[in-house]
């Protein structure tokens, strides 16, 4: 009877031991598939940046080439040509000199990038209501129109203004040496942050398509604007004018305020220099690269003064293939 139990104990412990080696082993090996999970996906995460930063450059290489040509800037030229997701494989096969044949790169690994290029002075500036710390009356009126336009309530453009006059003095006193962190938290930076303003997310999901936010003040390009950004920043302008200009530009864009002005063909409109032009100093880029079933998209903020395109801002994130806007 004792040598029983001897035996049911060696056995227990021998199936013990069994259990933990096995535990062991798929704990390690769990391990192993986990480190090396974690050098691919560092490994993609840095390649993709590497890709976006060279199309980040190309693009900035199209628009230093559009400022050598010169002219006014319009939907027809090069830079405002959207480029459609394409294989990076298939540049690459172009670069050589090679016809794209059909290979055995694993589909989980294949790269897809995709980008365009926008006019940021296409839209009504946040900047411009500000001028010297007091509201710009013009600009003011433009942003009036396109609430009216959108069926926003104008109370919160009313607080939006008189918030921004608020932080425009509190930053101007925040300047003085020593306090430069205190200016960026007063101002807004970006669209977005004009939710701090009073905005509720309904008027700034609305607004977005319209507005932007830029370090200086600028005029509104009328080659590029929208019906709606022409609407509100002419005065007196009716939007079946604003859909007309619209028209007549795609056959042939405005190369001065003065043909812009002629085809409005109404004598009580005015258009001014300082609100409205036919060039354009600011524009976004953007990115995106899609690898297997991660997509990773950038976009970037740049200021062009002559053949210099400077970056102001980059903003990198990951989205989910099925929602990605570019493919």
């Amino acid at each position: 009877m004792k040598r029983q139990a001897q035996r049911g104990a060696a056995l227990l412990m021998a199936m013990l031991t069994v259990v933990l080696v096995a535990t062991l082993a798929s704990a390690m090996l769990w391990q192993q598939w986990r480190g090396v999970e974690l050098e691919a996906a560092q490994r993609t995460r840095v390649q993709s940046a590497w890709i976006l930063t060279g199309a980040l450059d190309w693009a900035r290489l199209i628009l230093r080439e559009d400022a050598r040509q010169g002219g006014a800037d319009h939907l027809a030229e090069p830079w405002a040509v959207p480029l459609a997701s394409a294989r990076l494989s298939s540049f690459l096969a172009a670069e050589r000199g090679q016809a794209l044949v059909s290979d055995d790169t694993d589909p989980d690994q294949e790269a897809f990038l995709a980008g365009h290029i926008e006019d940021l002075q296409a839209r009504l500036n946040v900047t411009n209501l500000i001028d010297q710390g007091k509201l710009h009356e013009a600009s003011h009126a433009a942003w009036v129109r396109l609430f009216k336009h959108l069926n926003l309530p104008d109370t919160e453009l009313t607080g939006m203004t008189r918030q921004l006059l608020l932080a425009s003095v509190a930053a101007s006193h925040a300047a003085a040496p020593g306090k430069a962190d205190t200016h960026a938290r007063l101002m807004p930076q970006t669209v977005a942050d004009l939710a701090w303003l009073g905005l509720s997310t309904g008027t700034l999901q609305a607004i977005t398509p319209f507005v932007t936010l830029l370090p200086q003040r600028t005029p509104v390009n009328l080659n590029t604007a929208s019906a709606e950004v022409l609407l509100a920043s002419v005065a007196g302008l009716e939007l079946a004018q604003a859909r007309q200009l619209v028209q007549s530009r795609a056959t042939k864009p405005f190369d001065t305020l003065a043909d812009a002005l002629q085809r409005l063909a109404k004598p009580n409109l005015q258009l001014d220099s300082a609100q409205h032009a036919v060039n354009t100093r600011f524009f976004s880029i953007t990115g995106q690269l899609r690898v297997g079933q991660t997509t990773l998209q950038e976009r970037s903020e740049v200021q062009r003064d002559g053949l210099q395109v400077k970056v102001l801002r980059r903003q990198r994130e990951l989205l989910n293939t099925a929602s990605s806007p570019l493919q």
